[in-house]
């Protein structure tokens, strides 16, 4: 007989508060399924965990634009989850990137008051601004200063970005190469190596960063980059130690083995860290027949696996997954 899995943290997971926000081409008119899912908070989303012998859920709004007020509600609605389930629901901050100054301000009083373990924000602003511009580098300090990671998720091309991805082809074709068949894993792979290029971690070096679906495109080629970055001018900590010393890596929404063999050969296997994107992937039929499939593989130690499973999100946020 087969060893028990160890206790199960998955932390790109994903609500929709359902409150002052126009939708986006992805997310507006989604199946009835994945919609019920998305704003349940109770116990349908405990259930799902239950079948996916999920321990532990950091929960984060999905990427649909909000105002200032409105963070503050998604955050407190959720926070409100999490204080009925607390050893079942963590929270990841929902931030107005667009207003840099009010976003650190509302990690910190989600951090301090909330209980909550970081902050997953979009890959750019609703405008396809990037977080290159020192004018958003307070949220990055107040991360740093609050010790909580920042976890970049891809989001869907802003207005002005969009065109690159519409061409002789169809119109679902052009949405699906813009987000989950292309577009957002490279764009927010674009986005860190942005980040480290403007100086980002030199400034902050104990900033805590997360990307999601085996590292968002940038393992398979990290040599290659780090080749070229001698061009790319002076910094105090070069690319592949700021990757292997400041970003975490999630499997969210990718489920065989190729990819996450390159992701341990580049990554060291305490910076990886098990995911499932819920709802878009399911607990059980994606995640947990992953997992099984992983241990088996042998790519991991038990005790790197035991890490992959649970110890390397407890490590990093400060959470306990409690055995089911």
């Amino acid at each position: 007989m087969s060893a028990a899995l160890p206790p199960l943290i998955a932390l790109e997971e994903h609500f929709d508060a359902g409150i002052l926000h126009g939708g986006d081409e992805l997310h507006t008119n989604l199946p009835p399924h994945l919609s019920d899912r998305l704003q349940n908070l109770g116990e349908g989303r405990i259930k799902d965990l239950d079948d996916g012998k999920t321990s532990l859920q950091v929960i984060s709004h999905i990427g649909a634009p909000m105002p200032v007020d409105g963070c503050r509600q998604v955050n407190d609605k959720l926070a409100a989850a999490c204080a009925k389930h607390p050893t079942r629901l963590a929270g990841f901050a929902y931030l107005p990137m667009s207003h840099p100054q009010a976003a650190a301000d509302e990690l910190e009083r989600t951090v301090s008051q909330l209980g909550f373990v970081g902050a997953l924000i979009n890959n750019t602003t609703e405008t396809g601004e990037f977080y290159d511009d020192k004018k958003f580098w307070p949220v990055f300090e107040r991360a740093e200063k609050l010790n909580v990671p920042i976890y970049i998720h891809p989001v869907y091309p802003a207005p002005a970005l969009a065109p690159r991805y519409k061409g002789n082809f169809s119109d679902m074709a052009s949405i699906m190469m813009a987000a989950s068949g292309w577009g957002w894993h490279s764009e927010t792979g674009l986005h860190i190596l942005r980040l480290w290029a403007s100086g980002l971690f030199d400034a902050h070096p104990k900033l805590k960063l997360i990307v999601g679906h085996m590292g968002e495109m940038i393992p398979y080629t990290l040599d290659r980059i780090i080749h070229t970055t001698r061009h790319w001018g002076a910094f105090a900590r070069d690319l592949r130690t700021v990757w292997r010393e400041s970003i975490w890596v999630t499997t969210s929404g990718m489920f065989t083995l190729p990819p996450l063999q390159c992701l341990l050969q580049m990554s060291p296997p305490e910076r990886v860290m098990y995911s499932v994107d819920y709802p878009f992937s399911s607990p059980r039929e994606n995640g947990l027949k992953f997992v099984e499939e992983v241990r088996r593989s042998g790519l991991m130690s038990e005790e790197e696996f035991a890490g992959f499973c649970h110890g390397n999100a407890e490590r990093l946020l400060g959470v306990k997954a409690v055995p089911l």
